[in-house]
């Protein structure tokens, strides 16, 4: 008899976990604290380039971490130029190495992936660095590198497999650009750049490339961070394009060809506009396409088990406890259909479906005003609701904004971005003005989104903002001294501290 098709004996495992990213860790780990027997299976397929990675997921690998690292660099060179004007002084040319940054980026990102090693044999979890492919009900075939197959069972499954980069589909995308899971262990300066896309991961790149003193342009070819607030959008491209990465808008590639082979090489770029005839071409030494990003849900057997996928997207469809239409199949991460897509959603997820699984709990995750940031250089914090998507929800005449700008301290000594800080509060009218949007654009904007994330669950509104005496001075308190209402038209820019 085939091995694939054998009668189900006693399960070898209680669950299997198909991911060993942020949120499959962080499942399989809960799991195994309440005593069960527990498989994590992690396999990177490498990109066209080769690049490949450790144990943890894009967030540790090709993600969050090395982003986070990289625009930290970017931020120095700033914080460089502003520290002349608080007294230092520094003769020798300043000059950045991009061999220094990644090696030191990729030492860190190793120590990392070595430690989920020990962490999943301290908690007895089995560790394959395969690939898992359900071959019939509770039974998968599992392949390494060397292409080397086995097979396991197990009572229940949960899919962590995230996601990957999306390429543009034409000429020389796969053979000449490279992608985010290739820039951060890039081994060259990339130079010369064209970022392809709009989307948080486009900027973000861009944003930093720039800020270490890289000729960057950005290809968009609609809106800038599509789902996130319009303004506070436009703002970070307004800011950006002031401080010197160009905007090629409403132009998509239309072919890539090699000019010149080299670390990095030439490229031509070959666009077509999206809104008439017009085409144009430009040469760079890297283009970094960022348009988007695929469920890995294609080619691990759910169609052997009748898991159903949305077919455009990929991404699956779960209930409210993160179960698929197959009951003993759950979900977590990216790869949730119509879900956040984000790391602490992903661990959140699955530490509590593991504890409702085997721990008695009942608590399911929440995923209503989840906080978080994107890390451009003038950083953009958010949680909760859009001003476009509040207005759409509650309507326009029960909707308040209150809004200001603001110049941070340090930035005044420098003399640089007055009134480009931007901080604005979205409130329902019809709930005491509850606060259902918080945005704040500047630095650290992380730091000030998670606190007020945390209010925002508390039912926060802006009587008890108002309320709040603020700490001065520090960019936050704006938030406290909010007064100026969109609706009336009054100036939101700020003199003084």
């Amino acid at each position: 008899m085939n091995e694939a098709a054998k009668t189900q004996g006693p399960y070898d495992y209680d669950l299997i976990v198909i991911g060993g990213g942020s949120g499959g860790l962080a499942a399989s780990k809960e799991a195994a604290s309440h005593g069960k027997k527990v498989m994590v299976l992690d396999y990177v397929a490498p990109t066209p380039r080769g690049t490949a990675w450790g144990l943890g997921g894009t967030c540790v690998n090709v993600g969050c971490i090395p982003k986070k690292l990289m625009h930290q660099a970017a931020l120095l060179h700033q914080s460089l130029d502003d520290a002349r004007t608080f007294g230092w002084t520094f003769d020798e040319k300043v000059r950045h190495e991009w061999s220094t940054l990644t090696e030191a980026i990729q030492n860190y990102i190793g120590s990392l992936n070595w430690g989920y090693k020990v962490s999943l044999r301290e908690n007895a979890i089995t560790y394959e660095n395969a690939n898992g492919e359900f071959v019939g009900p509770h039974k998968i075939k599992t392949t390494n590198k060397k292409g080397k197959e086995a097979f396991h069972t197990a009572e229940t499954f949960i899919l962590a497999t995230g996601e990957r980069p999306r390429y543009l589909g034409i000429a020389g995308d796969k053979e000449y650009c490279i992608t985010s899971d290739d820039l951060f262990s890039l081994p060259y300066c990339p130079g010369k750049t064209l970022v392809v896309g709009a989307s948080y991961v486009a900027l973000e790149c861009a944003g930093f490339l720039a800020g270490l003193g890289l000729d960057v342009t950005v290809m968009v070819r609609s809106i800038l961070l599509r789902g996130f607030d319009q303004q506070l959008a436009n703002m970070i491209g307004d800011h950006m394009e002031s401080h010197g990465v160009k905007f090629l808008r409403q132009f998509v590639p239309s072919k890539i060809e090699e000019l010149e082979a080299g670390t990095p090489g030439k490229v031509k770029v070959t666009a077509q506009s999206t809104v008439g005839s017009e085409t144009l071409e430009g040469e760079y030494n890297t283009v970094l396409i960022a348009i988007g990003r695929d469920a890995c849900t294609k080619n691990i057997g759910l169609d052997k088990v009748g898991v159903k996928v949305n077919e455009r997207s990929g991404c699956i469809p779960v209930d409210d406890n993160e179960q698929t239409n197959v009951p003993y199949i759950y979900a977590i991460g990216d790869i949730l259909d119509g879900k956040l897509q984000l790391t602490p959603v992903a661990i959140q997820a699955g530490r509590l479906l593991a504890k409702r699984l085997y721990g008695g709990s009942t608590a399911q995750c929440d995923y209503v005003n989840v906080p978080t940031t994107v890390f451009t250089p003038l950083e953009y914090g958010a949680c909760g609701l859009s001003e476009e998507a509040a207005l759409e929800k509650y309507g326009d005449g029960n909707v308040e904004v209150y809004h200001s700008y603001y110049w941070p301290l340090e930035w005044t000594v420098p003399s640089r971005d007055n009134n480009k800080c931007y901080a604005k509060i979205v409130c329902n009218k019809q709930d005491h003005e509850r606060v259902v949007g918080f945005h704040v654009l500047g630095p650290n904007a992380g730091e000030i989104t998670q606190g007020f994330g945390a209010a925002m669950k508390c039912g926060m509104t802006k009587e008890q903002l108002d309320s709040t005496i603020g700490i001065h001075p520090v960019c936050a308190e704006i938030f406290t001294t909010l007064t100026v209402t969109k609706q009336s038209g009054a100036n939101a820019q700020v003199t003084g501290c």
